[in-house]
Parts: C-alpha cells; sequence; structure tokens
C-alpha cells in the first residue's frame, strides 16, 4: 500500500564562483505513488566580489545582490530497473531588488540517478538538463546540464551533494558551477 505524506527540507548550498551562499525549504508533498508536490522558498546574496560574474555587463552602483523566489513544483519520478527518472515542472517568482522587475519563469528537468553501493551505503550519482522558459526574456532562453553525485552521511537524514553545473543563457554569459550541498531530511 503506498502512503502519501509531507516532508520538510531546508537546504544550504554554496556557489563558489560567485561566493554566495544559498539557502532553501521545501515542503514536498507526496500526491500520488509517482507525483510530489513542493512549494519552496530560496534566498541567495552575492557579495560584492561575485557581481562581476554574475553580470556580463556593469549595473549600478550596489555592494551585494539579493534575491528571493517563491517556487512550484509538480514532480513525477519512476523507475526502470535500476534507473530512477524524474520529470520536474516548476514555476518560479523571482522577487529581484529595485530598479530590476520581478520575474515569472518556468523550469522543466529531466533527472536520471543510478544507486550504487559503496561500503554498504548507497550513492546516487546523476545527471540532468533543464530548460528555463521566461515570458518578459525572450521565451526559452537558458539552458543547464548539471552533473553529481549524492552521498550520505547519515544514513537516510543527511547527505553531501558535490556536483558540477554548466548553464547556456541567450542574455548572458555562460556559466560554470561547482556545487557543494548539504541536504538535511527532517520528519
Amino acid at each position: 500500500m503506498y502512503k502519501t505524506g509531507s516532508l520538510l527540507k531546508p537546504y544550504g548550498f554554496y556557489i563558489g564562483n560567485f561566493k554566495a551562499p544559498v539557502t532553501q525549504l521545501d515542503v514536498s508533498i507526496r500526491a500520488t505513488k509517482f507525483l510530489t508536490i513542493t512549494p519552496s522558498y530560496m534566498h541567495y546574496s552575492v557579495p560584492a566580489s561575485g557581481l562581476n560574474t554574475l553580470s556580463p555587463q556593469p549595473s549600478r552602483f550596489t555592494r551585494s545582490y539579493e534575491e528571493h523566489q517563491f517556487r512550484i513544483d509538480g514532480e513525477f519520478t519512476f523507475s526502470i530497473r535500476k534507473f530512477e527518472i524524474s520529470d520536474r515542472n516548476m514555476y518560479v517568482r523571482r522577487f529581484r531588488p529595485a530598479p530590476a522587475d520581478d520575474v515569472n519563469r518556468y523550469r522543466n528537468r529531466l533527472k536520471v540517478a543510478y544507486p550504487l553501493t559503496v561500503k554498504d551505503r548507497v550513492w546516487k550519482p546523476f545527471a540532468s538538463y533543464e530548460p528555463y522558459y521566461e515570458w518578459r526574456n525572450g521565451g526559452w532562453n537558458r539552458d543547464r546540464v548539471w552533473g553529481g553525485v549524492t552521498v550520505p552521511l547519515k544514513e537516510g537524514r543527511v547527505w553531501f551533494q558535490p556536483s558540477y553545473m554548466w548553464e547556456s543563457s541567450q542574455r548572458a554569459r555562460d556559466v560554470k558551477y561547482l556545487l557543494f550541498g548539504l541536504i538535511i531530511k527532517t520528519k
């Protein structure tokens, strides 16, 4: 028998190229065996030392850049043999500092993971592709490729996720991220 429920997930990431800490809080609601709906909030702050990497063009005089985001997504997840496949459709509302306008964005991520047992622990290498659509910024304007591995630190509760992400954008320069994530699950 399948059980529905919800799960609170706080995240903390550090984006090295921007020298930017990122915090995110998700509430994952398992609606059916294959569908999870997740409202979430994300915040990041890029210090002055990361601003040249963030934008290809000089912007107004500022000491940092802060952004708040409200997100909601529906993710369809299933397995074929040991491959774990997910298709996530996400709406993002980006609240940006003035004079920039707030932005509505659609994202669609296809992700594949494959569990491997390493010393009695399950590591999950993964790869994903994600295009972006922005109504005010030219439609389909960004692509993201992401790969990494999720490594358990405390079984079922805490994971470490080193990963590499490449992002191409029509309106800005290509960006390469080296990410180090810490994922903590609470019940």
